[in-house]
């Protein structure tokens, strides 16, 4: 099934991989290249993307292929998926990674922002899987997988663009495995990791104060790179990232009144940074900020905030 049935006549698979300039769609691409596979790296920002590039070479991609475009355009990634099968002849698998981040009450995060960031994660993944999924139809194999988020099973305050967008994502993953249940060897796949040492927390767009972070516990964009290559072929193994996603996602679901007290005051000292005021801004929602696209966001000390948070708020009573 998935990548599998399409490697019984070709190898190494081509892999396609959207926000592949850093995070996790960097260390899936880096991931991928350490196996020979083909690799296309898709992201709107040029430069980071032919760093990202050049990585993958070195780490013994098969080849290299750049397209850097918006996934929120769909004439772009119609002409990205045409120029794959004009250089390969066959599409093996895609991972859609790319996403943005919006910090700020539902009223506060200004409409171009809020949009935009709805164009990206969730308008972004409807058009790339609107022109894979017949690739791979036609194929009779391969594999598409979306990569969502713990919260796109919950709610949390201050994050409102980006919770939509990743329920939305879920649900897609969901309509296209149920459209596609008569090709069994095409693989539709989903995936909620929680928080990941990336840079997509430092990149956001913030009107909530304060700087926003991954909550604990923090894996690393490797790990979460070796998890999703695994799900290519095995879509259907579990799609939460972690053992805390499930008791997150079971407390949301089962005890909400617990849920909802709990989540307000603990989302700023596990998810936030209290001693990091900042001002508002789009940060790299409206336009790429190439000078952040790397594998990891520098945050690994996870626990070590959480207190820190915890002794800002005690020094504000």
């Amino acid at each position: 099934m998935g990548v599998s049935a399409a490697l019984s006549e070709h190898d190494p698979p081509v892999l396609v991989v959207t926000g592949g300039s850093s995070g996790i769609g960097r260390a899936t691409a880096l991931a991928a290249s350490a196996s020979g596979w083909h690799v296309v790296l898709v992201a709107r920002g040029p430069a980071a993307l032919h760093e990202t590039a050049e990585d993958c070479r070195a780490r013994g991609a098969g080849s290299v292929l750049v397209r850097p475009l918006d996934v929120g355009d769909d004439d772009a990634v119609a002409a990205m998926v045409a120029s794959v099968l004009e250089r390969y002849g066959r599409l093996d698998a895609v991972v859609s990674c790319a996403g943005v981040v919006a910090y700020g009450r539902t009223e506060s995060v200004p409409v171009a922002v809020f949009d935009a960031v709805l164009r990206t994660n969730l308008t972004g993944s409807v058009n790339v899987a609107r022109h894979v999924v017949p690739v791979l139809r036609r194929q009779g194999a391969g594999a598409l997988l979306l990569v969502g988020s713990v919260v796109g099973h919950l709610a949390v305050p201050s994050m409102s663009p980006y919770v939509l967008s990743k329920w939305g994502v879920r649900a897609l993953a969901r309509q296209l495995s149920v459209e596609n249940r008569d090709r069994p060897g095409v693989a539709i796949g989903y995936v909620a990791p929680g928080g990941v040492d990336t840079p997509i927390y430092r990149q956001a767009a913030n009107y909530a104060g304060y700087a926003g972070r991954p909550p604990p516990p923090v894996s690393s964009p490797e790990r979460v790179a070796r998890q999703v290559l695994a799900r290519l072929d095995r879509p259907h193994r579990r799609d939460q990232l972690g053992l805390t996603n499930e008791v997150l996602r079971l407390g949301f679901s089962f005890l909400p009144a617990v849920y909802d007290r709990l989540v307000g005051p603990a989302f700023p000292v596990g998810a936030t940074d209290l001693t990091r005021p900042v001002a508002p801004g789009p940060g790299n929602v409206l336009a790429p900020r190439e000078d952040h696209d790397r594998l990891h966001g520098g945050y690994r000390s996870a626990a070590g905030r959480v207190l820190a948070n915890l002794r800002q708020q005690r020094s504000q009573r």
